[in-house]
This record gives structure tokens, C-alpha cells and sequence, in this order.
């Protein structure tokens, strides 16, 4: 695993992703996905957990490595990835209260809704202001795709609107860089610490900022047994996207590949959206209108005062519309 103070690659079969060590514009290195994250949750050397570092949301395929071998960066890359986990992340600005009530529902929610008992899912305090909670994969047995991280952003998002917890869209990007478990918060000082399911329902908020102060080594959880829920959730996200790709595509098609604008788009911007769609909208309009040509300066025009009246942070508003115009601008569904 390690080789020049580096996480070096050993799988080649969706087994790769990229480590960022210090702050996401840093340089993506191309890793055995697995074999990072085993370093960070052992605390081990090579995997430096007193400082900022990053992993791929995703892994990839040897389409993936010639890329990044190829051009030296992720950007562009559009091809099929995967994961062994997916991810929901709970972010509150300035409010970690909020944030640790909204992951105590979700993750309740998630264990009932795919009748686990809470052991197989990975729970972290993120080191500033929020949690991420990760589901194995294996409870519905995913296929890699191109559409992987499209299909797994429903999944999250559908399962949290039924919980009625808002979560961070962003990160469903298919070459979103995520915080490296125990790894350090540049900010706060704090680690990305592992917190297990009773310790995030019963731990005061001091108790788990304090845990959050060192590092500390876990042990993963075995794959869970199949949840019948989960893989109907799950068909049902792919059906969904693939509804949304087929529908594009013959909007596209009927206007000899002139783009349609969307009601929906023109209702956000006159009206903004409730709680539980507001991301999804706000994406969705952003990546509407860039299907038009629209400059990002002009999205962000007509879209950030609804999103601000919405009740979105200016961060998740910027970070929403700057997804939704790289999402149409690969070629992605709205």
C-alpha cells in the first residue's frame, strides 16, 4: 500500500479513485480506492490523518485511470463509476445542533426503511458542521455505470425528502472530491471522526465534538444482507433517470436539437421552491438553462435571488447552479 510516502493502486476493477492530500485544488492521485480508505479508517502512516485530505466520492475503471493518465486531471471525465458506498451529506452553516438532530432522523429512517439495525452503516461527524452517513452498496447490488452517480443522487435524495431532512446535492458529482475519513478540518482543527450508530442518537453534541478533537481507528463493517427495500428504491432511481434521459432526449429531437425551456424553471424563478425540492429545483433550472448556451453569469442572475428566497445558504445557491450548468455541459439529463 505504500510507496514514496504515497497510497499506491492494486485494483484494477472499479477499484480505482483519486486522494487529494491538502485542499481540494490540490493534485487528484490516482489510487486503489479501497486501500485509501482502509488507510484512513487505520489511521495509518502513509495515510497523514493530522492534515486536510480528500477521496473520491466514486471509484472507476481503467477508463477512468487513462484519463486522469492521459490529461493529468478529472475534469472532462465521462465515463461509467461505481461505489462501495453511497453517501448523504448533512451540512448546516452555523448550526451543528440542526445538523446532528437532521442525522439522528435520516439515519434512523434509513435503518428502518432497509430494516438494518444500524451496525452496517458508516456514520462520521465531518469535523466542522455537519455529518455523512454512507449505506454498502451491497444492499442492492448496483451495476458501474455512466449513470451511477446520477441513479445514486435520487436514491439519496428520495430517501431524505421521505425523512424530511434537506441534504447537500453536491456531492453526487461524478468526480466529487469527499473528506477523507479521520482526516483533519483546516478550520475547525477537528477530525472526521467515526461515530456509531447509538453513539449519533445518544451522544450529547459536546461528547461528539470532543471525540472529534484525535483521530481515532475503526474497524469497517461486514456487507449486510440484501434489503428487498433498498433494491426497490434502488430500481426505481435508475427508471427514474433513465425516464429523465429518454424525455430529454426527445425534447431535443422534436425541436431539431433546439432545447426546451422547462416549466419548472420559469416557476423557480417566479416562485422558488418548498423545503424538499429546493435543491433538486434549483439544479434542475441552472441545468435547464445552460442547455440554452446560458453564460454563468446570467444563471446565477435570474436563479440565486429564488434560491435565496428558498431559504438556501449563498454557498449551497453558487454550488447548486455551478452543478446544474456542469451537469448539462456533460451531456447529463435536468
Amino acid at each position: 500500500m505504500k510507496e514514496s510516502g504515497r497510497i499506491i493502486i492494486s485494483q484494477p476493477s472499479y477499484g480505482y479513485g483519486f486522494r487529494i492530500l491538502g485542499c481540494c485544488a490540490d493534485e487528484r492521485r490516482l489510487v486503489d480506492w479501497r486501500a485509501a480508505f482502509q488507510g484512513y479508517a487505520d489511521c495509518n502512516e502513509c495515510a497523514e490523518v493530522n492534515r486536510e485530505a480528500y477521496l473520491s466520492a466514486f471509484t472507476f475503471g481503467e477508463e477512468f485511470r487513462r484519463h486522469l493518465e492521459e490529461t493529468g486531471s478529472t475534469r472532462g471525465y465521462k465515463g461509467a463509476c461505481w461505489s462501495p458506498w453511497l453517501w448523504w451529506d448533512i451540512d448546516r452553516e452555523d448550526d451543528v445542533a440542526r445538523a446532528t438532530r437532521d442525522a439522528r432522523r435520516l439515519a434512523a429512517f434509513i435503518v428502518a426503511r432497509h430494516r438494518l439495525d444500524g451496525s452496517e452503516l458508516l456514520i462520521f461527524f465531518s469535523g466542522s458542521k455537519g455529518y455523512h452517513i454512507g449505506l454498502p452498496t451491497s444492499v442492492f447490488s448496483p451495476e458501474p455505470s455512466s449513470t451511477f452517480h446520477q441513479v445514486a443522487r435520487h436514491f439519496a435524495e428520495a430517501i431524505a425528502d421521505r425523512a424530511s431532512v434537506e441534504i447537500d446535492a453536491g456531492i453526487y458529482d461524478r468526480v466529487r472530491a469527499f473528506r477523507a475519513p479521520n482526516s483533519r478540518h483546516p478550520k475547525t482543527g477537528l477530525h472526521k471522526r467515526r461515530l456509531d450508530f447509538d453513539e449519533l442518537i445518544h451522544l450529547k453534541l459536546g461528547a461528539i465534538l470532543k471525540t472529534a478533537a484525535e483521530p481515532e481507528p475503526f474497524d469497517l463493517p461486514g456487507p449486510p444482507d440484501t434489503s428487498e427495500n433498498a433494491t426497490t428504491d434502488w430500481v426505481a432511481a435508475v427508471e427514474h433517470v433513465e425516464r429523465a434521459t429518454k424525455a430529454r432526449q426527445e425534447r431535443f429531437s422534436a425541436n431539431g436539437k433546439t432545447p426546451t425551456l422547462n416549466r419548472r424553471t420559469l416557476e423557480f424563478i417566479r416562485d422558488g421552491a418548498t423545503v424538499g425540492d429546493r435543491h433538486r429545483l434549483l439544479f434542475s433550472a441552472a441545468a435547464n438553462l445552460a442547455e440554452f448556451g446560458c453564460q454563468s453569469a446570467l444563471a446565477h442572475a435570474l436563479l440565486t435571488e429564488a434560491g435565496l428566497d428558498s431559504g438556501l445558504s449563498p454557498k449551497d445557491v453558487r454550488r447548486q447552479i455551478e452543478c446544474g450548468i456542469r451537469d448539462a455541459s456533460e451531456g447529463n439529463t435536468t
